[in-house]
């Protein structure tokens, strides 16, 4: 077994499946598990299992929420999209919309 540990950020509020609360915006730590393939005549290695750490509301209190690899891409590319037409809707204001 090997475990990968990386950060995602997010930068809208944004749900999993399988999961009813929304989670807030910021910086998620991910925990990826791997287990050796054996029997192959090179190293190889399949994803047993990934996580995401998110932070309860209590100080010091955190939870590993079950996800999958595709879940996890899934959510960064709506977060992106959200971001993405939140800056086209503000480049398309004009310049006396910006002073009010």
């Amino acid at each position: 077994m090997r475990s990968t540990r990386s950060t995602v950020t997010f930068s809208n509020p944004f749900t999993l499946p399988g999961y009813p609360d929304d989670l807030p915006a910021g910086d998620y730590e991910v925990l990826v598990e791997e287990e050796l393939i054996q029997g192959l005549s090179f190293e190889a290695y399949r994803r047993t299992a990934t996580y995401l750490m998110v932070h309860g509301k209590a100080v010091g209190r955190s939870e590993m929420r079950v996800t999958t690899d595709s879940c996890l891409k899934g959510a960064l590319s709506r977060d992106a999209a959200q971001t993405e037409a939140r800056y086209r809707s503000a480049a398309a204001r004009s310049p006396q919309e910006d002073l009010k």
